[in-house]
């Protein structure tokens, strides 16, 4: 299969393919050459979750197969609208951890911020999708109160930016949010959790690295990559531009069913992306979100597809197997270690 690079992509900047993206199944659809059958439940399901897919990432998607793996992280289905029992809208119970608006403080010596209110991309397994961003949303003033909490407390040493997605806000925002933790003298690394360089790659400017790079915090960016086939030519330019900076790359991924489900994938993922300069770090089992148990594989059969890539791959090679439990001091990790 020939990957094709949209002709008029690499003339739009990013705030243009952020505005520009898909959201309307009917669109998807036509662009991609897929069966109309597919529209009302598309439809439906855009009800549930609103449809959002930048062209870059689109244009990896192999037209007129409705298997292809990046179409269905991303494809609204009418299975979304089923209600399972275990499945719930805040399966991780993040919001008894949610002291101020914007900042998650569940794990010890780290917090979480939402930085931005919205993803470049809406993948349909998305934990929060059901998430409260309206009253998540900081004004400058109330971040205030985020960086006076964190200044209270000396053990939180780590600021992770997480959203929806932290590089869905502007450069200018973030050198702000940089520099004002920055000055908070406990703090030494900064954690950014995005998806935005695979799915937009010319996200990264000279102004990004900028502030990546302040030179008194050790950053590290966690990028979330399922699928070989969602590292092109262009992902693979922006990789080698933030590993040139010095930025450590790491990944966690998704198990999901029907798309990386199978020791193949998972093992060509992994090589893929320490060709890339990116080390291989979680592999998560699904957070059973509502609308998205159809991902979901179940724990026995992780367990064995993580045992067969330890057959085929060197250890650091291997991300760990893992889970998130509400209430849990930690992520769990699964099978033998």
């Amino acid at each position: 299969m020939t990957l094709q690079l949209a002709p008029s992509q690499s003339l739009l900047s990013w705030q243009e393919e952020l505005s520009q993206a898909v959201r309307d199944p009917e669109q998807l659809l036509e662009q991609l050459a897929l069966p109309k059958a597919l529209l009302p439940q598309a439809r439906r399901a855009h009800e549930l979750f609103p449809l959002r897919v930048p062209q870059p990432f689109l244009d990896r998607i192999e037209k007129g197969n409705p298997e292809d793996p990046l179409l269905k992280q991303i494809l609204p289905l009418g299975v979304e609208d089923n209600h399972i029992e275990g499945y719930t809208t805040d399966p991780l119970e993040e919001q008894s951890s949610n002291p101020l608006r914007g900042l998650v403080h569940k794990y010890h010596g780290r917090v979480l911020l939402i930085v931005a209110p919205i993803c470049a991309i809406n993948c349909r397994y998305c934990f929060r999708r059901h998430f409260d961003y309206d009253d998540n949303n900081p004004s400058r003033e109330q971040w205030q109160e985020t960086f006076d909490y964190i200044a209270a407390d000396s053990s939180i040493q780590e600021v992770i930016y997480s959203g929806g997605d932290p590089l869905a806000t502007s450069d200018r925002q973030l050198t702000w949010l940089t520099n004002e933790l920055a000055s908070i003298p406990h703090i030494k690394r900064l954690r950014v959790h995005t998806r935005l360089p695979v799915v937009i790659p010319n996200r990264i400017t000279d102004d990004t690295l900028a502030w990546l790079t302040h030179p008194k915090l050790r950053t590290v960016m966690v990028l979330h990559i399922n699928h070989p086939q969602e590292i092109d030519s262009q992902v693979s330019s922006t990789l080698k531009k933030l590993q040139n900076a010095g930025i450590t790359l790491l990944n966690q991924s998704v198990l999901l069913k029907g798309v990386n489900d199978d020791v193949n994938t998972l093992q060509r993922l992994s090589e893929r992306l320490f060709e890339h300069h990116v080390l291989p770090y979680y592999l998560h089992t699904l957070d059973k979100i509502q609308g998205a148990a159809h991902f979901d594989v179940p724990e026995q059969r992780a367990i064995d597809l993580h045992r067969q890539m330890q057959l085929c791959l060197p250890g650091f090679l291997v991300p760990r197997l893992s889970k998130e439990e509400a209430g849990a001091r930690s992520k769990t990790l699964i099978g033998r270690y």
